[in-house]
This record gives structure tokens, C-alpha cells and sequence, in this order.
């Protein structure tokens, strides 16, 4: 079984010595977030088994997690698909990234050190290259990176998981925003939060980051409205 060239590029590595059913899991996550698999085109179980090269009981188990988690929905005869999100979604979503996902941000600040900082800023350049790149892919890859470095330094595993469904929501509709208005277009408040992270302000760093996300989700927000006319 070789999952292991389905991984993306930019991804932490995973242990070794995973179950089968978590390491299809985990593929299928990436490629839902990142927008490989499209919203709204219906894939069939056999045919997620042929292309992961696994069998059938771990695609099964691997889907029914992320239908539980929002990811996916069940279509019947076999098939899964990307849920699309209309303008109503994107609402909710922007009102429920910015409550969690500004907490988090808050609650990391007082427990980030220099060189943590760092760390986050150096993941901030390298998003930056890819922007002046257009390499939605990396881009994707690197400001989903960025966040979670952020939040994993919160403390709060709930809020996380909360976060982390969310991303898996928006993520698909991200990927087509940035292939119909490309990477130039997207707003960035990555260099406020670090600013804030350095001096310590847990507010400037609550609010640079739902700046943040309010300016990317109502990007979205437009450019699926446009398609639904």
C-alpha cells in the first residue's frame, strides 16, 4: 500500500506506522482542504479505493469521519462529494472563524516564544514567495500551515478541532477563489499578527487576525455570489 506519494508537498509528516483507515483519512482531509477534490463533483467509493491503491474498508472509514465532520456528504449509490457553499454558509462561517479562531490567536500570544515567533514568520516569507509565485497550491498549503502553528500554541484542543472543521469547509471554495482571481488578489494580515505576537498585545493579535479572515471570506463570499447568478 503506497500512500505515501499521495501526500502533499507541504505537509508535516506523519508517523510511520499509522493504520490504514487514519493514513486514507488524512490523504482524503489534505486533498479536501486544499481543494483537490472539487466542490460539488461527485467522486464514487470504488474509485477513491482504486486511486489510494488501499481497500475498501478504510475508504469507508475514512469518509464516514469526514461526512461527520462536514467535509463531505453522502449522495447515494456510492458517491461523495464536496458540499458546495452558498453565500448563507459563508456567513455563518466568517462569524464562526472569527469568534474561534481570534480566541485562539489570543490565547497563543502569552505562550509564543521569540524564536517561535520566528518560526511562524519565516512560514509568513515563504507564503509570501509563493504569492509572488502564483502557486495557489503552496499558498494554500503555507497559510493553512501558518494558522495552525498559531493556534497550536492556544492550549484549547477544542476551539482547535472547531477550527480545524471549519478549514475543511472553506478550504475546496478557497482553492477555486484563488484559481478565478489568483494569489496577488488575497488579502494577508500575517505581518500584523506578528507584529502583535511580538509586543505582546493579545488584542492587536485577536484583531489582526479576524481582519484577516473577514477580508479572505468575504473575497469568497463574492466570488461565489457572482458564480450563483
Amino acid at each position: 500500500m503506497d500512500l505515501i506519494k499521495n501526500k502533499a508537498p507541504y505537509d508535516k509528516a506523519e508517523p510511520d506506522k499509522q493504520p490504514a483507515h487514519e493514513q486514507v483519512y488524512q490523504i482524503l482531509k489534505s486533498q479536501i482542504m486544499y481543494g483537490d477534490l472539487v466542490p460539488g463533483q461527485p467522486v464514487t467509493i470504488q474509485g477513491l479505493t482504486d486511486s489510494l491503491g488501499v481497500g475498501m474498508t478504510p475508504v469507508r472509514e475514512a469518509i464516514r469521519r469526514l461526512i461527520s465532520d462536514g467535509a463531505l456528504v453522502f449522495q447515494g449509490n456510492r458517491r461523495v462529494s464536496v458540499p458546495l457553499l452558498s453565500g448563507a454558509d459563508v456567513e455563518q462561517m466568517i462569524f464562526a472563524r472569527i469568534s474561534i479562531e481570534s480566541e485562539l490567536s489570543r490565547r497563543a500570544t502569552s505562550n509564543m516564544t521569540n524564536a517561535d515567533i520566528d518560526h511562524l514568520e519565516d512560514i509568513d516569507k515563504r507564503l509570501d514567495r509563493m504569492i509572488g509565485d502564483g502557486d495557489v497550491s503552496g499558498y494554500l498549503h503555507l497559510n493553512h500551515r501558518f494558522h495552525e502553528t498559531l493556534y497550536s500554541f492556544a492550549d484549547a484542543p477544542i476551539l482547535r478541532d472547531l477550527a480545524e472543521r471549519l478549514w475543511l469547509r472553506f478550504g475546496p471554495s478557497l482553492r477555486v477563489v484563488c484559481g478565478r482571481f489568483g494569489t496577488q488578489s488575497l488579502p494577508d494580515r500575517h505581518k500584523d499578527i506578528v507584529t502583535a505576537l511580538r509586543a505582546g498585545d493579545a488584542e492587536k493579535v485577536a484583531k489582526a487576525t479576524a481582519q484577516d479572515i473577514e477580508q479572505g471570506m468575504e473575497l469568497m463570499a463574492e466570488a461565489l455570489g457572482a458564480s450563483e447568478r
